[in-house]
């Protein structure tokens, strides 16, 4: 009885043990398991910064691919990304802290600010410009990296028509968080990147966070990749410091984007809203909240700079994305089982790089779950077939992207720009007019397309086929808004007067 009691103790005692070693070998398989899915991907380009967290516990900060090719230098967990819409939470939050510090409140109408609005504006309120539910439509506001001055921005803003008056309805346009940065800068009388910077990254030193300024070597800057159809190789687009403004007319990117940060800096920005550092816990909880659907079937909601809905295991998942079309970011936060993921990349290979942040969270919760490794951008895999066949085997073209991306070619422009730049760049001609010949065999209904292999005859000089494609073109024109029927017309009119 004796022994047995003994025995009995020590399996209580250890028990606390033998959990934490089985937690510490699980943590480790995922963290394989997670590193092996990326390592491959990379094969094939991928290239990013990826950080996975479980309770305050980090598994994986690594980085994948290169910062700077030219230099050869690797990402890592140090490496500086631009961060895309993920800006939006630190915007919210600067509100939300001028609403800690009583210096405003989310019902303030635009009025109060800026009381020259128009009438049709004065009543949009903080809360619908947090929410996208001030009326205002996605195109407003220029290209990011245009030169605006913030007169020139709010009179854009405040000239613009409506889609609908200001309620619930939610429409994610950026200029209502550009609209938000001038706010801040009207409340604190600060530049948006100095509070952002005093209040809120600072005090976490999140010191690699930002939004012009540079206060570390340059080289931390991922360089940012982008394929480049028309000459068939990948490009190194430099760093968003090269196209934002010396001056301040920002006012296309302010607010809404382009912030830079580290994998580690938004770990930090992650743990200090878990414990109330930055917010209050009510006002934290206000920010989290899904205040609009951002869809009919309202499976997802906006809070107040981030997305909200639930996971597969019926948790709660507040995440935001963003891109400036060369950079891709993703923040995903299980606040109810304190599980995070960020992945920060400096290159958009197709949808699946995209999602990776999404594989890695299916990791996570299955163990039994296995991601296809990210496939190469399917503009390169038709160079590399083009540069290893003949046009005599463009029908084997679809089942070659097919295999490589486990997908079949749905986006019509791939093949269509490709092979109008192989014929009108004389490059190589034969191989341009056979993909658009595969093109339109893709996508018969497409009077578009029709107009493309047309114009690739008409340049080859080989009016009767262009005849035809024009004629095609012309037949399937859609009812209203046919952007390419003049072209078709005008071609048909020289054709025939030759």
């Amino acid at each position: 009885m004796r022994i047995q009691l003994l025995l009995f103790i020590t399996v209580i005692l250890l028990n606390p043990f033998v959990g934490k070693a089985q937690e510490l070998r699980s943590d480790e398989s995922l963290k394989s398991r997670i590193d092996n899915f990326i390592t491959e991907s990379v094969e094939n380009g991928y290239s990013g910064s990826v950080l996975v967290a479980k309770e305050g516990h980090v598994i994986l900060s690594k980085g994948y691919g290169w910062a700077d090719r030219a230099k050869k230098i690797p990402n890592s967990s140090q490496t500086v990304f631009n961060i895309g819409s993920i800006t939006k939470q630190f915007t919210a939050t600067a509100i939300l802290k001028l609403l800690d510090e009583k210096r405003l409140n989310l019902s303030d109408t635009l009025s109060k600010y800026f009381p020259n609005a128009p009438l049709d504006k004065q009543s949009i309120t903080i809360h619908q410009l947090l929410t996208h539910t001030s009326g205002i439509a996605p195109q407003t506001g220029g290209f990011r990296y245009t030169e605006a001055t913030k007169d020139e921005f709010l009179n854009e803003f405040f000239s613009s028509k409506l889609l609908y008056k200001p309620g619930n309805t939610h429409t994610y346009a950026n200029a209502n968080y550009i609209l938000l940065a001038a706010i801040i800068e009207k409340v604190t009388q600060q530049e948006y990147e100095t509070f952002l910077r005093e209040n809120l990254w600072k005090p976490l030193e999140m010191n690699r966070t930002g939004y012009k300024s540079i206060h570390f070597n340059s080289e931390q800057l991922a360089h940012g990749y982008y394929f480049n159809y028309t000459q068939g190789e990948w490009k190194d687009w430099g760093v968003t410091q090269e196209y934002l403004p010396y001056t301040d007319k920002h006012w296309y990117s302010i607010g809404k984007g382009d912030v830079y940060a580290t994998i580690e800096d938004l770990y930090k920005w992650h743990l200090a809203l878990e414990q109330n550092e930055v917010l209050k816990k009510a006002t934290k909880s206000l920010m989290e909240m899904p205040h609009v659907p951002e869809n009919d079937a309202e499976k997802s909601f906006y809070g107040y700079g981030w997305a909200i809905f639930n996971s597969s295991k019926n948790t709660k998942i507040v995440t935001h994305n963003g891109s400036n079309g060369i950079y891709f970011a993703d923040f995903i936060r299980d606040v109810e089982n304190d599980l995070v993921v960020i992945v920060l990349s400096n290159i958009v290979l197709n949808q699946q790089s995209k999602n990776i942040a999404w594989e890695i969270a299916s990791m996570i919760y299955d163990e039994k779950y296995e991601p296809i490794k990210i496939p190469k951008n399917t503009y390169e895999l038709v160079f590399d077939f083009i540069r290893n066949n003949t046009p005599a085997y463009v029908q084997q073209l679809p089942a070659y992207i097919k295999q490589r991306t486990g997908m079949s070619i749905t986006e019509k422009s791939i093949l269509n720009r490709i092979g109008f730049q192989q014929v009108s760049k004389n490059k190589d001609k034969e191989w341009g007019i056979t993909l658009l010949k595969l093109n339109v065999r893709l996508f018969p209904n497409d009077g578009n397309l029709w107009d493309s292999l047309g114009e690739g005859y008409f340049l080859l000089n080989d009016k009767n086929n262009a005849k035809k494609s024009f004629e095609k073109a012309i037949e399937l024109r859609p009812e209203s808004a046919c952007h390419w029927c003049e072209n078709s017309k005008k071609r048909l009119k020289q054709i025939l007067e030759e």
